[in-house]
């Protein structure tokens, strides 16, 4: 049988599979909160209790870089390594993946009602596909055919220089230049980008700051919801609806860019947290506009369609379907 999981700084999902299993059916599921725990090994062996010898390999999408069979989670103290799960639950293989490069695993075989299409297009049979998933962070990936399957590829671009669009973006690139050393596309397009967006417009003075928003945003867990409450609410609130439309452009143009650097033909998708909350937005002109608008070559990304990825366990899938092939 072959154990896959989920691994994030929130939760870890755990699921068994046997080689009949399809990677959306798993035959067992369980949730456990992350960092209620003090390593992956402990809620592995938890999970496990009673099923002895059943398990032959592993696979895991870890929100965190691998490198060498090794993740350091950067939400959790925890150190995940190959070779140590191996040993300690007596398996013949166990792989570590990246998060992104998990759900990019998943992209193949997700059916037609987990995806919701946000600009149309053509995709060429066998092209290279883009994965792009804004969340807590902002993860890239991309997967290749290679003749017989689609083989995923793991990227840290979000780590990349943002490189600011017009006047607006410009001054905001201008301002976390005076709070951050490096401004890189994860300080303005994941979660964590829209409360920075915020702020720029409030204190550049672009909008008026409203004290009841203002109050709510001090006192909220998660600013996000607040400030995306505040768009799409009766009370009209021009500084959210700001916020929001920058960070839909930001996300478009370097959603454009990948499909440039990967020659992303197949299509391009939107995973993580935020794009299931924020379809209107992704559906009007806007975000289509600074998708395509890549000068000489806009004709490249105008014929790539995008989708959104609804399902939450994409990044479960993604792990299961890449044991379930090591095990093939």
């Amino acid at each position: 049988m072959l154990l896959a999981g989920d691994i994030g700084g929130t939760k870890t999902v755990l699921a068994l599979y046997n080689e009949k299993s399809e990677p959306t059916a798993p035959l067992d599921e369980q949730r456990y909160p992350s960092d209620q725990y003090d390593s992956l090994g402990q809620i592995v062996e938890e999970f496990l209790k009673g099923r002895a010898g059943q398990v032959r390999r592993a696979s895991f999408g870890v929100a965190g870089p691998v490198v060498d069979g090794r993740a350091s989670l950067p939400n959790l103290p925890w150190v995940i390594e190959e070779a140590q799960l191996k040993q300690r639950f007596d398996l013949e293989d166990v792989i570590l993946l990246n998060d992104l490069e998990a759900i990019a695993q998943a992209v193949p075989v997700l059916p037609p009602e987990d995806l919701e299409t946000v600009k149309e297009g053509r995709a060429v049979p066998q092209g290279n596909i883009a994965v792009i998933a804004p969340g807590t962070g902002l993860v890239e990936a991309f997967l290749t055919w290679d003749g017989g399957n689609y083989q995923a590829h793991s990227s840290e671009g979000g780590h990349a220089d943002f490189a600011p669009i017009g006047g607006f973006q410009i001054g905001l690139l201008e301002y976390l230049l005076e709070r951050f050393d490096h401004v890189s596309y994860e300080r303005v397009c994941p979660g964590t980008g829209l409360p920075n967006i915020y702020a720029y417009i409030r204190d550049r003075g672009l909008a008026e700051d409203p004290a009841w928003l203002s109050e709510g945003l001090k006192n909220a867990e998660d600013p996000n919801v607040v400030i995306m409450n505040a768009a799409g609410g009766e009370q009209e609130c021009r500084i959210a609806t700001m916020t929001i439309e920058a960070f839909i452009a930001i996300l478009a143009a370097e959603a454009g860019n990948m499909v440039l650097r990967n020659m992303a033909t197949g299509g391009l998708y939107l995973g993580g947290g935020f794009p299931p909350r924020i379809l209107p937005y992704l559906k009007q002109s806007v975000f289509s506009d600074r998708f395509i608008s890549k000068g000489r070559l806009s004709r490249l990304p105008k014929n790539v369609p995008v989708r959104v990825i609804l399902n939450a366990k994409a990044p479960l899938v993604g792990a299961a379907c890449y044991g379930l092939q090591v095990a093939i």
